[in-house]
């Protein structure tokens, strides 16, 4: 079984995943895909915040049809400072 954790958990992780991160940003889409990853973090950032008081979520993004499996619903379309395209805005609630 994976173990996932925050870092607010172990925040000496931070730099070295802030680097791990960085050099994975190029790494093509199927590397890590249909593992439950994604759906798991995103799962696992609604609650901690939900945890705080602070609900609902905002999520700027272009992707279609991905976050709406997770539970995120999408909202309206918005124009960013300088962003010659509109992007979606999605809301879980």
């Amino acid at each position: 079984m994976k173990k996932y954790i925050t870092l607010r958990d172990r925040p000496e992780l931070k730099d070295m995943a802030a680097m791990w991160f960085h050099s994975k940003w190029g790494v093509p889409k199927q590397a890590y895909r249909r593992k439950g990853i994604a759906g798991h973090l995103l799962g696992m950032v609604v609650e901690d915040m939900r945890s705080k008081g602070i609900s609902p979520l905002y999520l700027i993004t272009d992707h279609i049809g991905f976050y709406e499996r997770y539970g995120w619903e999408f909202l309206c379309m918005v124009h960013g400072d300088g962003e010659p395209e509109m992007t979606r805005v999605y809301i879980h609630r």
